[in-house]
């Protein structure tokens, strides 16, 4: 079973930014479909984004409208990460941030990161 890490997150200011990294374990993670979701406290876990095994490529990509236009996945091969850019972000983003992968019937999820944005 592939063992992620999520890293990246903290307190940040509404409007700023930050860079959530998941990384893996296994030397297949390019064969790995990863999506990013979050859950708030109180709610359900939410998609956020997600991205395709690279077959050759960086991937094919699919956003939620909530963080569309703000939010950017893209995934370094020789790193085996996929990164979440999120800009511009607001106080209804804080949640933790999990990343998970699917691979068949191989799926996985990392332990989360906390993002909090306050003033």
């Amino acid at each position: 079973q592939v063992q992620l890490v999520e890293s990246g997150g903290g307190r940040v200011q509404p409007g700023g930014s930050l860079r959530l990294s998941c990384t893996a374990s296994e030397f297949s993670f390019n064969n790995y479909a990863i999506g990013w979701f979050r859950q708030a406290p109180g709610k359900e876990r939410e998609q956020l984004s997600c991205i395709s095994s690279s077959d050759g490529s960086n991937g094919i990509t699919d956003y939620a409208g909530t963080v569309k236009g703000r939010f950017t996945i893209s995934r370094d091969k020789a790193k085996n990460t996929v990164y979440l850019q999120m800009n511009d972000l607001k106080p209804e983003d804080t949640a933790v941030y999990y990343c998970y992968a699917l691979a068949g019937p191989e799926s996985s999820w990392g332990q989360g990161t906390q993002v909090t944005v306050s003033s």
